[in-house]
C-alpha cells in the first residue's frame, strides 16, 4: 500500500488508519509495551465499541438501513433489523444490565444461540465498558464451569436451548450444571426464552430476560480506554487448560476497519455474510463488530449448510439479501458439494450480488475451490488468521485496485503489520521453500491479542518464549520466491475439526480418566469433510478384561459429555504400547505424521523404533492412513 516496512512497524501508517475511527479522546501514544513482553496500540485514547457500531452509523444517516438480517431455518424465522432498532434494543438491555450492578471491567458470560439476542448481549456488554465472554453453546458443563472460573462473571446470559437440525437443546440445564461444577458463582443468570423451548428459573438468581428489562432506562456509551479490555474469548491449549485471550477496544476497532475495508473489500450499504458462530472469533470480528463498525448489514444465521432445510441454503441466502461477500470455512462448502456435487441447487438462485467469498479456518483443498470457482465465477479466495490475532495475518487486499491473485495451496501473501517470516528449531530464518516454524516480527500490528485473561506469563510462554523477538503461531510452512505463504499444519497439539481449533490435550485427559485406560495419545487424522478427527491411541491396563468395542464407546461418550459433541470423537484404537522418548514422553508429532501419511524421520530420542512399524499396522488394520517407510 505504498508503506515501507520501517513505516509499519514505527506505527506511522496505523497512525494514519486510527483517524478513520471516531474517538473520544484521540490517542496520544501509537504504540506501547505491555507486561507480557508485547506491544499494545493506542492505549490512552478513548472511545467505545458500542458506539462505532450503533451510535456512530446511526449519526451517519444510516439509522434506517439494516443492521441485521436474521435468518434462522431451523426455525423458520426471518428478521430485518435497523441500526435504529438495534441500538434501541441494545441500549435497554445495557440499562438491565446495569441495574443488576454490571459496571465498566466487569465480565459477563453469554451462552447462546445464533440469535438476535447474541449480539444484544454482547454490543450490551461494550456498552457499559464490560468485558464479554462468549462460550460456544455446544460446550459441555464440564467445559462451561472451567470458564466461569477463570472468568468469573457477575452474570452469565443464555437462552432457554438451541436448535441443531430439528433437535433442540436446553441450554439451561447446561448452565445450571456449570454454575454447580464452578467454584466461582455468579450473581445473577438471565434466560431468553424461545417459543420453542420454556427453560424452568428455579435457581438462585435466575431471572427472566425480557422481565429484567421492564424498569431498565436505556443506557449511553461509557467511555474506556483504547488499552481496556473489550472481550475474553477462550482458545483451546495444549495443556488441556483453555487460554482466555484478550481483545483490546482500541487496536480491535482499528484493525477490523482496516480488514473490512481493504482486505475484503466492503464499503457502508453493503450487505456481509460471515457463516460462522458467535462463539468463534470469526463471529466477534466479522459477524458482529466488523460489519456493523463499518455500516454493513450483517446477516446473522442460524442453521447448516445442509438439511436446513436442504444443501442450497447457503445459495438462498445469498439471493434473499444480495450478498456481497461472504466468509466460511472449506468445511461447509465440502458438506455443500458432497450433497449436491453437480451444484444444481446453486441454479435455483440469482447470485448476481456475490462478488467473491473468503475461505479459511482449515486448508482449502482443491477439489474444493474448483468445485466452487466453476459453480459460482467469482474468486474464491483462500486467507490465514487465528483466533489470536482477531484478523487476517495472509491475504489479498480487495478494496485495493490490484490485489494479489490467488495461487493454489497458499493462503496469499502478508498483510501490512505482519512481517511474517519462517524460522527453523533454532530461530534462524529459512530461504524460500523451505519448511519451519511460522513465526510474526515483532510488534505485532493492532487487534492481535496483548495477553491472556490474568495470565501473562502464560502468554509470553505460550507466544514469545520460543523464538525470542517473534511471535510463534503455532503453525508450519514455507513461503515461495515471491513472498506467498503456505500453511502445512499445527506444530503443536491443537487440531482443526472443521474450523473449530480443539485441544487434544483436553481430550486426552477425559480418555486417560477411564478406570481401564493405562495411557493414551489422542491426534488428529485427516478427514475429507471436516478437515481434522481425532483419534485415540489407547493402552489398556493390565489385568483388564473389557473388550475393545466396549471400550471404544465408553470413551466416545465421555468424550461427547465433557467436552462436547463438536470435538467428534468417535473412535479409539487398542494399542499395546505408545512410542516415546528415553525421558518418557510420548511422540505426538510422530504419530501425528504417521496418522497423515507423511514421510518421518525417526527421532534420535525414540526409546524403540520397533513401535512405529506397529503404529502404522494397526492404523491401516483399522482403516486409516499410515505413513510409508521412515525417510
Amino acid at each position: 500500500m505504498g508503506y515501507s516496512d520501517q513505516a509499519l512497524r514505527s506505527g506511522a501508517f496505523w497512525a494514519e488508519q486510527a483517524r478513520r475511527i471516531h474517538w473520544f479522546r484521540a490517542p496520544q501514544t501509537t504504540l506501547g509495551k505491555t507486561a507480557s513482553g508485547s506491544y499494545n496500540w493506542f492505549a490512552d485514547g478513548e472511545l467505545n465499541s458500542c458506539y462505532l457500531a450503533l451510535d456512530h452509523q446511526i449519526e451517519q444517516g444510516r439509522g434506517e438501513q439494516v443492521a441485521l438480517y436474521y435468518d434462522s431455518p431451523v426455525t423458520d424465522t426471518r428478521q430485518a433489523i435497523t441500526f435504529n432498532a438495534l441500538r434501541e434494543r441494545v441500549a435497554r438491555f445495557a440499562g438491565a444490565l446495569r441495574g443488576l450492578g454490571v459496571e465498566k471491567g466487569d465480565t459477563v458470560l453469554v451462552y447462546m444461540p445464533m440469535i438476535p439476542e447474541a449480539a444484544v448481549a454482547m454490543l450490551a456488554c461494550a456498552r457499559l465498558g464490560a468485558v464479554h465472554s462468549v462460550v460456544f453453546g455446544g460446550f459441555a458443563p464440564h467445559e462451561v464451569a472451567i470458564r466461569i472460573d477463570d472468568a468469573r462473571p457477575k452474570v452469565i446470559l443464555t437462552a432457554s436451548c438451541g436448535v441443531e437440525f430439528d433437535k433442540l437443546i436446553a441450554y439451561k440445564p447446561l448452565v445450571d450444571q456449570a454454575v454447580a461444577q464452578a467454584r466461582h458463582k455468579p450473581q445473577h443468570t438471565l434466560v431468553y426464552q424461545r417459543p420453542l423451548l420454556t427453560a424452568a428459573l428455579d435457581q438462585p438468581g435466575d431471572l427472566d430476560w425480557e422481565q429484567a428489562q421492564q424498569a431498565a432506562l436505556p443506557a449511553e456509551c461509557v467511555p474506556v480506554r483504547g488499552e481496556d479490555p473489550l472481550y475474553i474469548l477462550y482458545t483451546s491449549g495444549t495443556t488441556g487448560q483453555p487460554k482466555g485471550i484478550v481483545r483490546d477496544n482500541g487496536g480491535h476497532a482499528v484493525a477490523l476497519q482496516f480488514a473490512l475495508t481493504q482486505v475484503y473489500g466492503m464499503q457502508p450499504g453493503d450487505v456481509w455474510w460471515g457463516a460462522s458462530d458467535i462463539g468463534w472469533v470469526v463471529g466477534h470480528s466479522f459477524i458482529v463488530y466488523g460489519p456493523l463498525m463499518g455500516g454493513c448489514s450483517s446477516v446473522f444465521f442460524e442453521g447448516k449448510p445442509v438439511r436446513t432445510p436442504d444443501a442450497g441454503t447457503y445459495w438462498r441466502v445469498i439471493a434473499d439479501y444480495g450478498v456481497n461477500s461472504m466468509f466460511c470455512a472449506p468445511t461447509a462448502f465440502r458438506a455443500i458439494r458432497k450433497e449436491d456435487p453437480e451444484g444444481q441447487l446453486a441454479q435455483r438462485y440469482d447470485l448476481s450480488s456475490l462478488r467473491w467469498i473468503f475461505v479459511a479456518g482449515e486448508k482449502l483443498d482443491s477439489a474444493t475451490y474448483g468445485w466452487l470457482t466453476e459453480l459460482l465465477q467469482v474468486p474464491v479466495i483462500d486467507h490465514w488468521w487465528q483466533t489470536e490475532t482477531g484478523w487476517p495475518m495472509t491475504a489479498p487486499l480487495m478494496g485495493q485496485p490490484d490485489p494479489a491473485p490467488p495461487r493454489l495451496g497458499s493462503t496469499n501473501k502478508p498483510l501490512p503489520g505482519y512481517d511474517i517470516c519462517v524460522l527453523d528449531g533454532e530461530g534462524h530464518e529459512l530461504p524460500a521453500g523451505e519448511g519451519g516454524h511460522i513465526c510474526v516480527r515483532l510488534p505485532l500490528p493492532p487487534g492481535v491479542a496483548w495477553g491472556i485473561w490474568n495470565d501473562d506469563e502464560r502468554f509470553a510462554s505460550a507466544y514469545l518464549q520460543d523464538f525470542p523477538g517473534y511471535y510463534h503461531t503455532g503453525d508450519g510452512g514455507y513461503r515461495d520466491e515471491e513472498g506467498y505463504v503456505y500453511i502445512t499444519g499445527r506444530t503443536d497439539d491443537v487440531i482443526n475439526v472443521a474450523g473449530h481449533r480443539l485441544s487434544t490435550g483436553e481430550m486426552e485427559e477425559v480418555v486417560s480418566a477411564h478406570p481401564a485406560v493405562a495411557e493414551c495419545a489422542v491426534i488428529g487424522v485427516n478427514e475429507p469433510l471436516k478437515g481434522q478427527v481425532p483419534v485415540g491411541l489407547v493402552v489398556i491396563k493390565a489385568g483388564e478384561a473389557i473388550e475393545p468395542a466396549q471400550l471404544e464407546a465408553e470413551l466416545v461418550q465421555r468424550v461427547r459429555e465433557q467436552v462436547g459433541p463438536l470435538a467428534c470423537f468417535r473412535r479409539a484404537v487398542v494399542v499395546q504400547r505408545l512410542p516415546k522418548t528415553r525421558s518418557g514422553k510420548i511422540l505426538r508429532a510422530t504419530l501425528r505424521k504417521i496418522a497423515a501419511a507423511e514421510r518421518y524421520k525417526v527421532p534420535s530420542t525414540i526409546d524403540d523404533a520397533s513401535i512405529l512399524g506397529e503404529i502404522s499396522d494397526i492404523l491401516v488394520s483399522a482403516g486409516f492412513a499410515a505413513a510409508p517407510l521412515p525417510g
